[in-house]
Order: structure tokens, then sequence, then C-alpha cells
């Protein structure tokens, strides 16, 4: 059996359908094109049967492949490159592109909550805002975010922060002051949690994005824990010289 796949928590059909994902993005299969026949594919995987039938399944209910009887698999479209999501390195970009996104937003849950504040946050204030949603566009949804608001800045706007992304709003207060502003990447995998809101498989290669905002005298106004669809998302730095 081969070992392509084998290290992996991740289901090997849905890895392979990733890889076969892959291949239509890149135009290694254009559309109207016949997939391999699955004995190939078998083959060229070194995996089982149902295997290549459960990653040709999970591709057509994404509408890139059409499994034809008696004549083979065909490519009917291409995945989408332009519903990217950029994460910028600045904060007035990064509201920018959440100004244009104006995703739609699934309320989970909505409390009084305590965030989970590191020592190098900075200050807690006395109360907070919790609001754990979805953000979807279109039909898919792309992130899964836990936000924790200082009680007092969302009842500046309460309205609006039930109603938008939080981060423009943030920065449209006049009588808010963001003295500091970071982001910290990871790359990871789908709890089940994720996974579920998210509609991808258990395991799927997810970023995980936490942010922290602070006043001038050290307050943490803002923390958002953001969890985003791999295939979602393009990170880009400019490289100084």
């Amino acid at each position: 059996m081969s070992t392509l796949f084998a290290k992996s928590p991740v289901p090997r059909y849905a890895q392979l359908a990733d890889l076969l994902r892959q291949r239509i993005a890149r135009g290694v299969w254009a559309k109207g094109q016949k997939l391999p026949s699955l004995e190939e594919l078998v083959q060229e995987f070194d995996v089982a049967r149902v295997t290549v039938r459960q990653a040709v399944e999970l591709l057509a209910r994404d509408g890139l492949l059409s499994p034809q009887a008696g004549r083979g698999t065909f490519v009917t479209a291409v995945p989408e490159q332009d519903r990217r999501l950029k994460l910028e390195t600045s904060l007035r970009a990064l509201a920018d592109v959440y100004r244009n996104d104006k995703p739609k937003l699934t309320l989970i849950e909505e409390a009084s909550a305590k965030p989970p504040l590191q020592a190098s946050d900075g200050i807690a204030a006395p109360r907070y805002r919790f609001m754990r949603r979805v953000h979807s566009t279109g039909n898919a949804a792309y992130c899964l975010i836990s936000l924790y608001l200082d009680d007092r800045v969302f009842r500046m706007a309460p309205s609006r922060f039930r109603k938008e992304t939080a981060i423009p709003v943030l920065l449209e207060l006049p009588k808010v002051k963001i003295a500091s502003a970071r982001q910290a990447v990871t790359i990871s995998t789908a709890d089940v949690e994720a996974a579920e809101h998210l509609g991808i498989p258990l395991y799927s290669p997810v970023a995980l994005v936490r942010r922290v905002f602070t006043s001038t005298d050290g307050t943490v106004l803002y923390l958002a824990e953001v969890t985003y669809r791999g295939d979602y998302i393009r990170f880009e730095m400019d490289l100084r010289t």
C-alpha cells in the first residue's frame, strides 16, 4: 500500500479529493475533459477503489466533477480562485478587506464572557461581549470566529457590531483609539466543530488567526480567534530588502 496518505489523520478519500481538486485548479484537467479511468486512478495513487469513488463523489457534490455511467467522469467546473480572502498585514488594509467583503454573518452564540487573555496581550477590561459566528460568502462558509469586545466599546454601536464585521466598525468609532494591533497565524487542521460549521472534512487544513487590539492604556479592546478554511485564505507579505 502506498505511503502517500499513511501519516495523516485526514481520511484518504478527502486527501485524494484535495489532490484531484488541485489538479483541476492548475489546469491539468480542463473543464469538459474526461478524468483517467477508475482503474488508472487506483493504480496511480495505490488506493482502494472505494477511496477513489468517495473522492469523486465529494468533488461531484462541490460541482467540480460529473460521473456519467458508461462514459466516465468529466470536469464540470474549476475551483473558484477569486473567492480567496487576503490576510493583510496592516490594520487599515485588513479593515478594507472586511469592508469590501461584506460576508453573511450567522450568529451561533452571544453572551458576557471572559476572553482567554495571555500575559502579553494587555490589561483586561471590566466586562466583555462575546459573539461566536460564521462568516459566509455566497453559499460557502469560510470562517468561524470567536470575538470578544470590551463591553464599553460594544455599547457604542451594538446594532452595527451584531450586523457587520467588527474591525471596520471599530475604526469608525471616534471615541475608540487603537494603540496596537497584532495578529498571529498558525496552520492547523479542522476539529469537529470547525468542520461542521465550515462544511469541510474533519482534519482539513485551516488557518488559525488570533488578533488582539489594545487601547493607549493597554486595555484589550478586541480579541478574535478565527478559524479560516485553508482553501479560502491567501497570506501575502512584503519582503523588505
